[in-house]
């Protein structure tokens, strides 16, 4: 591999405008740095791309040398793709312009930007794109995944609210995918992920947001079966506008915790309403009315605040796993499995979320993207995070039981960003229906498997199997 690189660095030297970075170069050791510490890498050749035509020069080269290429756009892929050992990584995060068109409530924005750089721009106009909760997120690797998060169940997932992509595919072809060119890919872009190349370019729909009405709180463990039980029958009604979800957790021993919580089984609850504020204060004074919530607040806030309050729980360099999926009702027995995980659970800052999905991105027709189940509502994401190398096993350990024993209850089904890198057995679960299709439209677009590092989707050709 190595005469490989550096026949493919001599090559890229004579035609990429953007910087090429080593391992002995000044600049490697921060460009190399990804989110997840439990997956740091170490590549051989860091391209840093300014625009699409750099893209296509360094696919061209790498698929022409057969090296192993990650792309990275934000680096917060919590299965590491977005970067390799001894191969090449694609990065775009110097492409971070973004274009807001107020008029039509679209944007383009370059496919290395973050969420913050994409919310800085749009909120000048008083609008917002659908996406994730952590602002140093990598929108391109979230969007292609399909996109959750605050606002999705008033305007649907990211990939929902995407109106066309600029992509390079594995020959190097600069493609445009929307719904009146190449409609298969822009249906397989839409939730599978980073299969099909590398894209350059978004263009999104946007909606009016500003204000929004923000409540938290913490409910004892021994109230939170009655207030679980409440919510799993209360969010089926509930208007779009409210966003109502939890964090099962253990109380860290922090000052801002009240003193007889400290160290206990919790549930941290958070409750959205994006909309009139005066008809979601009802709502978010009920949500808090059940389960005898502690230090609770209630805030009209900036949208930009909002999507920023979660950047400080999720730090660069910790060390994160996942187990992850769906339920369609959410019962008492594992409710009651949840709880007593957390007698033993080895990090303050391990978290089982449950979200209630519904809304407007349930009202999607299954085919209409390549996005995953979308009809059970409660989403379950087991998500460890320590700092402590030494502490692998045991949080991983934690996690993995967990799972099994939550998964008799759960229907198949997973989505693809909530996923670790030792999953590969569940791509097809995730899909289901579609998996055929996305492997035809692979087949087309990448028939070598050459974008591989991702939760991968193999394409048909027998060429595939050097390389899988």
């Amino acid at each position: 591999m190595t005469k490989a690189i550096e026949e493919v660095h001599a090559a890229l030297k004579r035609s990429v405008k953007g910087s090429l970075l080593r391992p002995d170069d000044a600049g490697y050791p921060e460009a190399r740095r990804i989110w997840n510490g439990l997956v740091a890498r170490r590549p051989a050749l860091i391209a840093r791309c300014n625009d699409s035509s750099d893209v296509q020069a360094v696919v061209r080269t790498a698929g022409s040398a057969a090296v192993l290429t990650a792309v990275r756009c934000g680096g917060h892929s919590l299965a590491g793709f977005s970067s390799c050992d001894d191969g090449l990584v694609i990065d775009l995060s110097p492409m971070r312009k973004v274009q807001v068109f107020p008029e039509t409530r679209s944007a383009r924005f370059e496919g290395g930007c973050l969420l913050g750089s994409i919310d800085s721009a749009t909120q000048t106009v008083g609008l917002a794109f659908p996406a994730g909760v952590v602002s140093h997120t990598g929108a391109a690797g979230l969007v292609l995944g399909g996109g959750t998060g605050w606002l999705n169940r008033l305007h649907g997932l990211s990939c929902d609210n995407v109106r066309g992509f600029t992509v390079v595919v594995a020959d190097g072809s600069l493609v445009r995918a929307n719904a009146n060119e190449n409609a298969d890919l822009f249906w397989a872009l839409r939730g599978g992920g980073g299969n099909f190349g590398v894209v350059t370019e978004f263009e999104v729909t946007l909606h009016p947001v500003s204000s929004v009405l923000f409540g938290r709180g913490l409910c004892p463990g021994d109230k939170v079966l009655g207030l679980l039980r409440h919510w799993r029958e209360f969010m089926p009604e509930a208007p779009d506008n409210l966003r109502w979800g939890f964090s099962l957790k253990t109380a860290p021993h922090d000052e801002n915790i009240p003193a007889d919580l400290r160290g206990r089984p919790v549930v941290s609850s958070s409750a959205l309403w994006v909309g009139d504020l005066e008809e979601g204060r009802r709502y978010v004074d009920h949500a808090f009315a059940i389960g005898n919530h502690q230090a609770v607040t209630k805030e009209v806030l900036p949208f930009l605040t909002l999507q920023t309050l979660a950047d400080s729980d999720f730090p660069h360099d910790r060390r994160y796993y996942t187990k992850a999926g769906y339920f369609k009702t959410l019962n008492d027995e594992s409710i009651g499995i949840m709880l007593e995980a957390l007698t033993t659970n080895p990090s303050a800052m391990n978290e089982i979320e449950l979200a209630y999905l519904g809304g407007a991105a349930a009202r999607v027709a299954p085919g209409e993207t390549a996005f995953g189940a979308r009809s059970s509502p409660f989403v379950l994401n087991l998500l460890g995070n320590w700092s402590e190398p030494a502490d692998d096993a045991a949080n991983i350990s934690w996690i993995r039981s967990l799972f099994a024993r939550l998964r008799p209850a759960m229907v198949p089904g997973v989505y693809v960003n909530f996923m670790s890198g030792d999953e590969d057995d569940r791509v097809p679960e995730a899909y289901r229906e579609r998996w055929e299709r996305l492997r035809a439209i692979k087949t087309i677009y990448d028939p070598g498997n050459f974008f591989r590092l991702n939760q991968n989707i193999p394409p048909l050709t027998a060429a595939a199997g050097v390389l899988e």
